[in-house]
């Protein structure tokens, strides 16, 4: 045996092929368990995929960075529950692609936001954050104002995520670019923020 080891040792290309073979394996066994539960996650009740404009807005909300500076994942701890609701739960991000979850936090958490203010708190918020939080340090988007969604890429995007599994009619992408076309990226930004947690259970 130690003769057998020992010659393993010294033949570089075999011992490369059998710590590759190893670490698929060990890969392996800990990636499909994960897969096959997240083949089972079903989305809370009320949890649908995004709405045109929402979902426009989150593409804009990632363009622009804004998960650099706000997580979307309450965590179990208490003084997190207390201060932003139930925590997160798999079920509220099933059509997330990517997920946003994070520990990023120069802003606060956003994963409760939707409903908390008014519309036009949040587009005053994204185009002079400190007119409405005047110790804010978060940049100013005021071009969001001035460009208009892409009808057509929305629906574009709503057909792959169809084909990926997210339950779109047909019907739905063919009126979507009819709902977007002429909103602001503004206003798809604000849509998709006032999107966030509503489904989620309430309290702590």
């Amino acid at each position: 045996m130690a003769f057998g080891h020992e010659k393993l040792e010294k033949n570089v290309g075999l011992l490369a092929v059998l710590v590759a073979v190893a670490l698929s394996l060990g890969g392996l066994a800990e990636i499909i368990p994960l897969m096959r539960q997240a083949e089972a996650i079903t989305p809370l009740p009320g949890v649908k995929p995004y709405a045109p404009l929402a979902l426009a807005g989150r593409d804009v909300y990632i363009r622009e960075g804004c998960g650099n500076c706000h997580s979307q994942m309450v965590r179990t701890l208490r003084f997190e529950t207390e201060r932003y609701g139930h925590y997160s739960l798999a079920g509220e991000s099933v059509y997330d692609r990517p997920f946003l979850w994070g520990s990023k936090r120069t802003g606060p958490d956003l994963a409760r936001v939707g409903g908390r203010y008014p519309d036009d708190w949040h587009e005053v918020h994204l185009i002079d954050p400190r007119a409405v939080v005047p110790e804010s340090n978060m940049p100013a988007f005021p071009w969001l104002a001035d460009q208009t969604v892409d009808g057509s890429k929305v629906a574009a995007k709503m057909r792959t995520l169809q084909s990926m599994g997210d339950p779109y009619t047909d019907a739905e992408i063919e009126q979507a670019a009819a709902e977007v076309d002429g909103r602001t990226e503004l206003d798809a930004v604000v849509a998709y923020l006032q999107g966030l947690g509503i489904h989620a259970p309430k309290g702590g």
